[in-house]
């Protein structure tokens, strides 16, 4: 991502994401791993940020059971080496326990506000290290992360990202899944549009769900009517294979006034 020499290998996702033989059960979880080239200078900076990430994803209500054992595990222990500081940075203001039922069975589990800025950041080095790997070249452009994992309370930020995972899935629906330990780690990536914009999922112990789209640089985004009906309120309807996402959704669709529709085609 800068502009120094490279040298050494940088793993993507980062290796600590998948488990030890000794936390797996003798499996081995950590051959063909992708690399991409790295400075020495971001290589090492970023160690903080690979357990940050170790710790928001392996816990995940919904993960398989590699992603529960490593959290029993490895991050059980990193907690307590940092003496409970590292949970403290994956979630912003507070976080309260309480007992879920999972695979009939009651566990213990940490609710609260996820830190979505730093999440953000690491995921998204993580995309790009994957368009690396995946073209042997470095992505000049943006791009925009959508977690599909996470639990919106906002209607509207829930509607439009189960939408966008919908939407995700139909334009990848061909594509090849890529990666020697799929249990830990996966992605898929698109053809490009009309515009040169391509969708990239990421799914980390089949449970998280990471998608983001690559903007090229120079791509100029085109005004979307829909999007500004939705700026203003108006109740808006995505439809995609049957079924309707509903944004500004009123009490009753049928005495709301007017309303928008649409299906937005490309990657989201």
């Amino acid at each position: 991502m800068c502009d120094a020499i490279a040298t050494s290998r940088e793993h993507v996702p980062p290796k600590c994401l998948f488990p030890e033989s000794k936390d797996s059960f003798g499996h081995e979880l950590r051959s063909n791993l992708f690399t991409v080239p790295s400075c020495d200078a971001h290589n090492s900076r970023k160690s903080k940020d690979d357990e940050f990430l170790m710790v928001s994803l392996a816990g995940v209500v919904g993960n398989n059971s590699i992603g529960y054992r490593q959290n029993q595990t490895k991050v059980s222990r990193a907690i307590k080496e940092s003496a409970g500081h590292l949970l403290a940075l994956v979630f912003r203001g507070e976080r309260q326990a309480v007992s879920a039922s999972i695979r009939n069975r009651f566990v213990d589990v940490i609710v609260g506000t996820p830190n979505v800025i730093r999440l953000n950041t690491c995921l998204d080095r993580i995309a790009r290290g994957i368009y690396c790997h995946h073209f042997d070249r470095p992505f000049k452009g943006s791009t925009r992360v959508v977690m599909a994992h996470l639990i919106y309370t906002q209607p509207n930020a829930k509607a439009f990202t189960l939408f966008l995972k919908h939407r995700a899935e139909v334009d990848l629906r061909q594509a090849e899944r890529i990666g020697s330990n799929p249990s830990v780690f996966f992605y898929r990536i698109s053809e490009p549009d009309n515009i040169g914009l391509r969708i990239l999922h990421m799914c980390f112990y089949e449970g998280v769900d990471v998608f983001a789209s690559f903007i090229p640089e120079g791509t100029t985004l085109q005004p979307n009517l829909v999007n500004e009906l939705i700026q203003m309120g108006v109740p808006t309807c995505f439809e995609l294979e049957g079924r309707k996402y509903w944004l500004n959704e009123a009490d009753d669709q049928q005495q709301a006034g007017p309303s928008a529709s649409g299906v937005p085609s490309g990657p989201p």
